[in-house]
């Protein structure tokens, strides 16, 4: 084996943190961040403020298990749970993964239509899914990391879309810290329903547990080719998991940072001009056009684009790795599509029934809702299983995760478990009901 390389450029040290946070700024999840902006101003700004550093701890934790067992995470859980269990939660994840896939493609569809203004909403879905698709199975990944890589630098649209709107940067303070009891948080008035569905909303949109089971089986996959680090000497393992923690840092801070930035300039133009409904990515572009002009349309459409492209492969991905794992099939983008067909059927799999739920006339909003309570029923119990593992001595030997990391990552179930909660209390009774 190579020896473990000492990195020394910023840009090369990021890898697998990078892109799990960027891809957590979806399409669906900057149509979230875009609603909160508009009805509440800057006043849940402090949910990103709380969310940062609960996905860092969860975030650590998956990447330390996948970086000392090599191994991603349900694969793991099957050797140390139940198979009924495991199966469930892997199953539940891939089918929010599917709907958010789904409505992700729906609003790259929607933006490329707004800014070409020509072609069939068919003929745009099969080109982007079938780009995506083609991508991730026929270009090894060791030439497509870095395009997913590259792809990060086009969420740095949102923040310059702060530079072409007046922001009140002392609002943006105190939301940003501000106490979420004290007043009034935006066009709803203090601490109500609607406020506590919004902060559910962002709180599970920030924190998905497709992220954990991706940077994972991609950390594992990176020991392939270093020195476990049981063979690494003392100095050698801390530098190496200085430098997986330098990219998970970043990663989530970008990640925050980009949800920040759509949220802030929802706010500064949206909700100043009667917080406009905002139901999906296209239509956020499309409101900010007429209050804050066509550069800031244009570069928000442009990151809807380049978020989704990023996206769709990473919720694809950690479906196929997660239900490979937890079949005992072999799973690996390192490997060709003969050799890992189960793997690679799982992937294509997720992507064709994602668009063809667009061609079954689903409903977006419907989708992105079902892949939130989903994701709300199975987040908890996989961060519960995932703190269990990285603290057991038999998966880590003596590299268990730090104690204050693990706390946190406790006080995100704890935070999760809340937010499923009013999800499905909230708004479940309503969605059955058809209305």
């Amino acid at each position: 084996m190579a020896e473990l390389p000492v990195r020394t450029r910023w840009w090369q040290s990021l890898g697998p943190g990078l892109v799990t946070g960027a891809a957590d700024d979806d399409p669906s999840g900057i149509a979230t961040y875009t609603q909160a902006g508009a009805q509440f101003g800057y006043g849940l700004l402090w949910t990103l403020t709380l969310a940062w550093p609960l996905m860092m701890a969860l975030q650590l934790a998956s990447a330390r298990l996948g970086w000392v067992s090599g191994r991603g995470i349900a694969t793991s859980l099957r050797r140390h749970y139940p198979q009924p269990l495991v199966l469930g939660l892997v199953g539940l994840l891939a089918i929010a993964n599917v709907f958010n896939i789904g409505a992700d493609l729906a609003a790259m569809v929607e933006v490329a239509r707004l800014l070409t203004g020509v072609g069939a909403p068919l003929l745009w879905l099969l080109a982007i899914a079938g780009l995506s698709l083609l991508l991730e199975i026929l270009v090894p990944f060791a030439r497509y990391a870095p395009v997913l890589k590259l792809l990060t630098l086009s969420l740095l649209s949102y923040a310059a879309v702060l530079t072409v709107v007046q922001v009140p940067w002392s609002a943006v303070v105190h939301g940003a810290f501000a106490s979420p009891m004290a007043g009034s948080t935006g066009l709803q008035p203090g601490w109500n329903a609607n406020t506590a569905l919004m902060v559910c909303a962002v709180l599970g949109t920030t924190i998905s547990p497709y992220l954990f089971f991706w940077q994972a089986s991609h950390e594992a996959e990176d020991i392939a080719h270093h020195r476990h680090p049981t063979q690494l000497t003392a100095e050698e393992a801390r530098r190496a998991w200085a430098g997986i923690r330098l990219d998970t840092f970043f990663g989530m801070t970008f990640s925050v940072g980009v949800a920040a930035s759509v949220m802030i300039a929802a706010a500064a133009t949206l909700y100043g001009h009667g917080g406009h409904p905002v139901a999906t990515a296209g239509e956020a572009a499309l409101a900010l056009r007429p209050v804050a002009g066509d550069a800031a349309f244009l570069l928000f459409a442009l990151g809807i684009l380049g978020a989704g492209l990023l996206a769709v492969p990473v919720l694809a991905g950690s479906a196929a790795y997660a239900l490979a794992e937890a079949l005992h099939w072999r799973a690996s983008l390192e490997l060709r599509a003969g050799s890992a067909p189960g793997f690679y059927s799982l992937l294509a799999g997720a992507v064709i029934i994602g668009a063809l739920l667009q061609l079954l006339d689903t409903d977006p909003l419907r989708m992105l809702f079902w892949a939130a309570v989903i994701n709300g029923l199975v987040s908890a119990p996989v961060m519960v299983a995932l703190l269990l593992l990285v603290a057991r001595r038999d998966v880590m030997g003596s590299l268990t995760l730090p104690r204050p990391t693990r706390w946190l990552g406790w006080t995100a179930v704890a935070v999760m478990t809340v937010v499923a909660l009013t999800l499905i209390i909230t708004t479940l009774p309503a969605s059955l009901g058809g209305r």
